[in-house]
């Protein structure tokens, strides 16, 4: 993204309207290979949205909701395992929520979009961490400036733990 172009997307907090749209998504075969049970996903993003740990975002293109974003601190929750990373470091996950919109670039376009926002306010590293058989968000995100950093093991499973350094920040399309 370049200083002279305005951003494509706009990021808002979720709002108890978007639950409906929210809970749809979450049912979506593409999404819900990667998530947990839609109930249980929906009440776990409603007390993210009082927590201080974690941030969920809706991605709007024009106007329109298109993917769900969430960005955390793993040094504000106990025993999280990625706080051996350095401070100023937040974590992201994000899901497309329609299929119609998967394979045309906007994940990495967000992805690069947000972390450009986040840098620009002091954040100095963004970590992801896709389920290694997840190839398509791997490649998204490798698209978006992230590098492989080491395997993980989280709750829910095996991670490809990914990094982008401030310093690393790209003008990838």
């Amino acid at each position: 993204m370049s200083p002279d172009q305005p951003p494509r997307y706009h990021f808002r907090d979720v709002r108890r309207e978007d639950f409906p749209l929210l809970g749809r998504w979450l049912a979506e075969p593409h999404v819900a290979k990667w998530w947990g049970e839609s109930t249980e996903e929906l009440a776990g993003i409603e007390e993210a949205m009082t927590s201080v740990e974690t941030r969920p975002l809706m991605v709007e293109l024009d106007g329109t909701p298109i993917a769900y974003l969430q960005c955390y601190d793993p040094h504000l929750e106990d025993d999280h395992p990625y706080q051996d990373q350095p401070p100023g470091t937040l974590g992201i996950d994000i899901s497309i929520g329609n299929p119609d919109l998967t394979g045309r670039g906007h994940g990495s376009a967000i992805i690069r979009q947000f972390c450009a926002e986040l840098f620009a306010a002091g954040t100095a590293r963004v970590v992801i961490d896709p389920d290694p058989a997840n190839t398509q968000a791997i490649r998204a995100y490798e698209k978006a400036g992230f590098r492989f950093l080491d395997t993980r093991h989280s709750i829910y499973g095996p991670a490809h733990f990914m990094v982008l350094d401030k310093a690393e920040e790209t003008d990838l399309p």
